[in-house]
């Protein structure tokens, strides 16, 4: 019954949508709402593990360090960029190649950071 009624809803939204006037104007503005939201929860959570880890993010050596920010804003700068990346197969091989390398940074200063 409940489930029912969640799919009423969504198809009651989706009429709206579709038979409003503008409908797909709000569709994208709703759309543009949900994609910030997102992106500020991943930011909260993102300074919420940093001050939970604080003492270890300062414990790393400079190099460490550089190659772990450095890995996170390639992350971040692919993201941002993905879209138009995806466009082309070369910038779709360049997200590839970033996001490992970016990982395979992380993976490589939390592994080191471990061992000490």
């Amino acid at each position: 019954m409940r489930a029912l009624r969640n799919i009423a809803i969504i198809m009651l939204l989706a009429l709206f949508v579709a038979a409003i006037p503008g409908g797909g104007n709000l569709a994208q503005a709703l759309l543009a709402v949900v994609t910030v939201s997102f992106l500020v929860a991943i930011g909260g959570i993102g300074y919420l593990v940093y001050r939970q880890q604080q003492f270890a993010y300062m414990t790393l050596t400079d190099r460490q360090r550089l190659i772990f920010v450095g890995s996170v804003g390639a992350i971040l700068l692919v993201l941002a960029g993905a879209e138009e990346l995806a466009e082309t197969g070369v910038g779709v091989l360049a997200l590839i190649v970033v996001l490992a390398a970016a990982i395979l940074g992380i993976i490589r200063v939390v592994g080191e950071a471990r061992s000490i």
